[in-house]
């Protein structure tokens, strides 16, 4: 009896060691960048070589300073801002949208760094702006269950880098939005990244109309 009962509790042991590899383990999120940048489709108009910018890091605050893809159910609760649970970024939003804003903008210009401004001074440049941005939402909204878009609005403000200091050139809400392919986290970062191409070259035309008006 002692021994059926030892080979009872065996057999106890092993299905429950049996049953233990059946449980589901953590699933780690799937991370998302903005991808590799699309392609030129024509040369930049007017090319301003010696018209370098300086883009500082992109302020931000609360939800949008974390590596969590926000999105939002339009037609439900527009004012609840949630979170993907086995999604998120690489970066926080604002480290991902300023590396590919210098990106962008360093098709048609030099794009510096502040260590690389003070170091280089005005040598070989007719011009220096320094555009500060402020990340104000960075969100896919869902319109419907089936239905969403990728939004991001910004605040800039340009800058003029000047032998008598910093003079304000201009300030500018910029707002963009972008179509999501799939209603999930996956559409919602192709929606966001469009968005943020499209607001890169927004700012970009910016600086080509402040510089015609010089």
């Amino acid at each position: 009896m002692i021994r059926l009962h030892r080979l009872a509790w065996v057999a106890l042991a092993l299905l429950l060691g049996g049953c233990a590899g059946f449980v589901d383990k953590p699933q780690r999120p799937v991370l998302f960048d903005m991808g590799p940048l699309p392609p030129l489709v024509a040369p930049a108009a007017k090319p301003e070589p010696r018209v370098a910018v300086v883009v500082p890091d992109i302020e931000a605050s609360g939800a949008l300073d974390s590596s969590a893809i926000l999105y939002r159910l339009g037609y439900s609760d527009d004012h609840q801002l949630r979170a993907y649970s086995q999604s998120r970024w690489t970066a926080p939003p604002p480290q991902l949208v300023r590396q590919r804003l210098r990106q962008q903008l360093g098709r048609e210009r030099p794009v510096l760094s502040a260590d690389e401004s003070a170091a280089l001074g005005r040598e070989g440049l007719s011009a220096i702006y320094i555009l500060r941005l402020e990340l104000e939402e960075f969100a896919q909204v869902f319109d419907s269950e089936a239905r969403s878009r990728g939004v991001i609005r910004l605040r800039a403000t340009l800058l003029a880098n000047t032998t008598g200091g910093e003079q304000l050139v201009g300030q500018r809400s910029i707002a963009v939005e972008g179509e999501s392919p799939t209603p999930d986290a996956s559409g919602g970062v192709r929606a966001m990244t469009a968005a943020t191409d499209a607001a890169a070259a927004d700012i970009s035309l910016w600086l080509r109309q402040v510089r015609e008006t010089k």
